[in-house]
């Protein structure tokens, strides 16, 4: 038990070390606060208990690197528990209370404390050797803009590395030291009561000493620590649950226009990101598992989405006070990401999948390109002319919107014109289906299997334009909103009950933002049409397809609509055999097409379309076709077999087109049965 004066100096001692800490959190709070919008706590309120009991399982943790994840959980749920820890263990030094060699409560109390003070030695052990002997961490220098980044990341981890070991370690000997004191073991802490046979030799005083010194180590060292503890990475520990549970419940294909309170485009500044734009910047743990996922990163470019966030957080610490107290931070491709960085990212959101604590890394990429594209700044020139292209003809290729429906000609029936007469389905082709040559053959065949079928479907022949999708994501905000207003004034003038599309960055503007400007009806990927067709047997399988295929997950499908299951039902039912890729679902890995990287110059770099062939390739060589569902996809692979000399190994086919051979749809089978014997 501590003397009085040792009372009196931790009681001032605690005072002093709260009212830093207060004081840094306050000038956290007041520059999270500088960001645009407030959070909603009626948010806060409707999804704390369903998030927090997901942040205590570490549910968010465990969707990669599972050893990795097991070692911090070990450290997390000694923390979560060590709260109670602490604070009976200063009750023990004012009162003498003790929970050593007791049953019942206290009993229970010392087995989990016991056990966990091992768990998390363990764990923090192990992701330090991970991150001092691995080094996991090798960003692209081209990425941090900051001086002393990789100084300032090291000394962190080291400060709270070793802050954990002190402090658990000093507490797990001190139970340690006070079990020998005792002279007999506590079956109740039976990892301590083992370390304590190495003291059995130890005189009572000196035993008395080591108890007192471990104490006030353990406790101390809280204290020490707490000031510095906005400051640490490991601030996480209260904003990234505070991250998950503030977020918006909106689809992640939804983007908010925008315009900050000052009416400027984008963002060139700190202050004119989001409020929880800022807040990712602390909730992040730097586990740099989006920067692993990054196809832009994956491929040599400049991007890292991890060294993104760790950047604004460096900056903030460094001038935490002038930015609180209002103080406009420097242009965001000064402190943040380079301008390289910002026009990589492929939009795929693979970074906001996997980020275990709600990052959203990708929006601040796109907000700093609305403002570059905002204020003028000079862009690709491919990209350029697309946009051009865009703003003139209303799509990419610079064709006039009287050829939009010229495929639809070829075929042998007609095909509605949804803007004179009533149709149930809307089908919004999109630029690539259109008009792309390669592509067309895919559309004809969707048109004859919707027709096989009897699916009363339509058209907007020349009053179809871009939906939008990439426009928006690459900044063009103006040109975004046009095309919207075209297209909803041109499906004013039809009747239908719902949208179809054969194309995911079409669907994903239409399902997602486009009801912001009134749109409310069903949209529909044309793979989910097709797997109904099937599975009613309106299509009937005449002759099932014998072959090895894997299938690809188009982003804006897959990872941004959870559409998964539809394509995956009709490979199942055509007889194929389906082998999945590693990163498939979900998961799926980007074509390199999105963002509108698909218009602009790749710089000779390799594309990740050619990294994804190779992963398919490597499922074995009897593998015979790459299926996807997505006209960029299409256009993207078809390109990537030729690139990486895997053409006649391996064929990318859309999956409408095995649909049309094994249904024998006529004018499709014929010319694709080599499909089915090349299988054989």
């Amino acid at each position: 038990m501590l003397t009085t004066p040792e009372r009196i100096a931790f009681v001032l001692v605690a005072l002093l070390s709260l009212l830093l800490t207060a004081h840094g959190v306050s000038r956290l709070v007041r520059a999270i606060g500088r960001g645009q919008g407030r959070p909603r706590w009626s948010t806060f309120l409707r999804r704390v208990v369903p998030v927090s009991f997901e942040i205590l399982l570490q549910r968010p943790i465990f969707r990669a690197r599972p050893l990795v994840s097991l070692l911090h959980a070990g450290v997390f749920f000694a923390f979560v528990f060590y709260g109670l820890v602490n604070v009976l263990d200063v009750a023990e030094g004012f009162t003498g209370f003790s929970t050593l060699h007791r049953g019942g409560i206290a009993a229970a109390y010392n087995v989990v404390a016991d056990l966990l003070s091992v768990a998390a030695l363990v764990g923090i052990l192990g992701l330090l050797v991970r991150r001092f002997g691995l080094r996991p961490f090798r960003f692209n220098d081209r990425v941090f803009l900051l001086p002393s980044v990789h100084f300032g990341i090291a000394r962190d981890s080291a400060i709270v590395g070793g802050f954990i070991l002190l402090h658990v370690g000093s507490r797990w000997i001190g139970q340690a030291v006070r079990i020998a004191e005792s002279g007999r073991p506590d079956w109740s802490q039976p990892t301590a009561s083992l370390v304590a046979t190495l003291f059995s030799s130890w005189s009572d005083t000196a035993l008395a000493a080591a108890s007192h010194i471990t104490w006030w180590l353990a406790l101390g060292l809280i204290l020490a620590f707490l000031p510095y503890f906005p400051y640490s990475k490991h601030i996480h520990l209260f904003m990234a649950p505070l991250n998950l549970i503030l977020r918006e419940e909106s689809p992640l294909g939804r983007l908010e226009p925008p315009v900050t309170g000052d009416g400027t485009m984008g963002a060139e500044r700190l202050e004119q990101l989001r409020w929880y734009q800022l807040l990712d910047a602390y909730a992040c743990i730097m586990c740099n598992r989006c920067q692993d996922v990054c196809p832009a990163h994956g491929t040599g470019r400049a991007l890292s989405p991890a060294a993104l966030e760790i950047n604004k957080r460096y900056y903030l610490n460094r001038n935490l006070s002038a930015f609180a107290g209002g103080a406009s931070s420097p242009p965001l491709l000064e402190i943040a990401a380079s301008k390289e960085a910002v026009w990589a990212c492929t939009t795929c959101a693979a970074c906001v999948r996997i980020c275990p604590v709600g990052n959203r890394p990708m929006l601040d990429l796109i907000d700093m390109r609305h403002a570059l594209v905002s204020r003028g700044d000079p862009i690709d020139p491919n990209l350029q002319a697309a946009l051009e292209s865009l703003a003139r003809y209303g799509n990419s290729f610079g064709k006039p919107a009287r050829q939009r429906a010229r495929w639809a000609k070829e075929l042998p029936f007609p095909i509605k014109d949804a803007r004179k007469e009533p149709v149930e389905y809307v089908w919004f082709v999109g630029d690539f289906a259109s008009f792309d040559p390669r592509m067309q053959e895919n559309t004809k065949t969707v048109a004859q299997l919707f027709h096989a079928a009897g699916v009363d479907f339509g058209i907007l022949y020349e009053d179809e334009r871009n939906a939008g999708n990439d426009v928006r994501r690459v900044g063009e905000e103006g040109l975004f909103e046009l095309l919207v207003e075209h297209n909803l004034a041109a499906l004013e003038k039809a009747q239908f009950r719902a949208i179809v599309t054969t194309d995911p960055h079409t669907y994903n503007a239409l399902k997602n933002e486009y009801p912001a400007y009134g749109l409310r009806v069903p949209v529909y990927h044309y793979t989910e049409i097709l797997a109904d067709l099937l599975e009613r047997g309106v299509l009937r399988v005449q002759q099932p397809l014998a072959a090895a295929v894997t299938y690809h997950d188009p982003c804006y499908l897959g990872r941004y609509n959870r559409i998964t299951g539809a394509p995956r039902r009709i490979i199942r039912a055509l007889g194929l055999e389906l082998r999945e890729m590693p990163r498939h679902g979900a998961n799926t890995y980007c074509c390199g097409a999105g963002g509108g990287q698909i218009w602009m110059d790749s710089g000779g770099q390799e594309r990740p379309s050619e990294q994804r062939i190779r992963e398919a390739v490597g499922l074995g060589d009897d593998l015979r076709y790459f299926v996807v569902s997505c006209p960029k996809d299409m256009a993207m692979y078809s390109d990537a077999v030729k690139t990486t000399g895997y053409e006649g190994r391996l064929t990318v086919i859309d999956v409408a087109r095995l649909v049309a051979t094994a249904v024998g749809i006529d004018g499709v089978a014929r010319e694709s049965v080599s499909v089915e014997s090349e299988a054989r």
